[in-house]
C-alpha cells in the first residue's frame, strides 16, 4: 500500500517562506515522478511541479517558477518544496503525488497516488 504524507504547511506573512515535505512508503520511491499540487479555496486544483525520478528534471508552473524548488532525496523517500516569496494566492491545501508515468503526466493531474494534503495559509 503505497502512501504519501505532507507536512510543513502553516501559517505566514506575505513575503515569508516554508518548505514542504512529502514522505513516500510502501513502494519504491526512486521509481516514481514527483509533484506538488495545490487547491485553493473555491477553485480548482492546480500543478504546482514537478520533479523525475532521478531529480534532473524539473517542472513549475508560471506562477511560481523563480519563488518555488522542487526538490527530492530518493535515500530518504522524500520530496521537498521550498516556496520563498510567498503570496496571498498561494494560500492553498498543497498536495504530493506520485506516477510511474511521466513528468508531463503528472503536471497535467494524472497521479497515481495521492496525498491528503497540507494547508498554507499565507496572510496579507
Amino acid at each position: 500500500q503505497v502512501q504519501l504524507v505532507e507536512s510543513g504547511g502553516g501559517l505566514v506573512q506575505a513575503g515569508g517562506s516554508l518548505r514542504l515535505s512529502c514522505v513516500a512508503s510502501g513502494g519504491t520511491f526512486s521509481n516514481w515522478h514527483m509533484g506538488w499540487f495545490r487547491q485553493g479555496p473555491g477553485k480548482e486544483r492546480e500543478s504546482v511541479a514537478a520533479i523525475s525520478w532521478s531529480g534532473s528534471k524539473t517542472y513549475y508552473a508560471g506562477s511560481v517558477k523563480g519563488r518555488f524548488t522542487i526538490s527530492r532525496d530518493n535515500a530518504k523517500n522524500t520530496m521537498y518544496l521550498q516556496m520563498n516569496s510567498l503570496k496571498p494566492e498561494d494560500t492553498a491545501v498543497y498536495s504530493c503525488a506520485a506516477t510511474m508515468r511521466s513528468t508531463e503526466a503528472l503536471m497535467s493531474g494524472l497521479g497515481d497516488y495521492w496525498g491528503q494534503g497540507t494547508q498554507v495559509t499565507v496572510s496579507s
